[in-house]
């Protein structure tokens, strides 16, 4: 009988401490969620928290696309435009289908501006709603705040013109503005700010033989500062290779 009260105490013991680990690990799910929501990572239609996504190294991007995507000396395409893999060296590249070229066209532009499949599909709805949707699709593009950055060339990647710009480094019209993906109208100035002006990794980006001015800005300041002139057309878009946009708007075609 003592035996029995004290396995039962033991049981008892047992389930309290129990208990209390899923109430703790309750508390601590809440918590977690309520941050989620609070800084914009919380999916709320799937009821899932993401906190973060893995990106692609950019190199593999261009051995997957078999292109320099931004012309980048270092490019691994340069030495080994081969497949990417084990067997890469011994297979080749097989042709493409018609479906296959447009999403191929449709990842270059996309992985170009370092966007998002869901983010670059607005752009396309959005640009598809003018007369010329070509046109309008690439004047978007290089209306977006990361892309000046980049093409002024005050960071070497468009991932670091990113990071440049959530850290508020740059001013538009001699305000800060952390979102990448702000869009430029004509006329728009665009200027480091005095913080980061002098800073040697600024210096040595803008250093790089890679790159060219586009002719659509108004650079001045020593080139730390610069305007939008107007919204380009393709032709005068300095991409470092054959883009072909037409076939990005028969890829979205079947699909909006």
């Amino acid at each position: 009988m003592l035996y029995f009260f004290a396995s039962f105490g033991q049981i008892s013991e047992n389930f309290v401490f129990r208990k209390f680990q899923i109430q703790k690990f309750r508390d601590f799910s809440h918590s977690l969620t309520y941050f989620a929501k609070n800084n914009n990572i919380l999916n709320t239609s799937r009821r899932r928290i993401i906190l973060s996504r893995v990106s692609v190294p950019k190199y593999k991007i261009d051995r997957r696309l078999g292109v320099n995507l931004w012309g980048r000396p270092k490019s691994p395409v340069n030495n080994r435009p081969t497949k990417p893999g084990e067997h890469g060296k011994n297979a080749k590249r097989k042709r493409l289908s018609n479906y296959g070229l447009q999403l191929a066209e449709k990842q270059k532009l996309q992985y170009y501006y370092g966007m998002k499949e869901r983010q670059f599909r607005i752009f396309f709805v959005k640009a598809s709603r003018s007369g010329n949707g070509v046109k309008e699709l690439i004047s978007m593009l290089e209306s977006r705040l990361d892309a000046f950055v980049y093409r002024m060339k005050w960071a070497p990647t468009i991932f670091a013109a990113k990071q440049m710009i959530k850290h508020k480094h740059i001013l538009v019209n001699g305000s800060v503005v952390s979102v990448s993906s702000f869009l430029l109208k004509a006329g728009d100035a665009v200027s480091l700010r005095d913080t980061i002006k002098d800073h040697e990794k600024v210096k040595e980006s803008m250093d790089l033989a890679e790159r060219g001015l586009p002719t659509y800005f108004e650079v001045y300041d020593e080139g730390k500062a610069a305007k939008l002139i107007k919204l380009p057309e393709l032709d005068e878009v300095p991409y470092p290779v054959k883009v072909n946009p037409h076939l990005v708007v028969e890829y979205y075609s079947r699909k909006v």
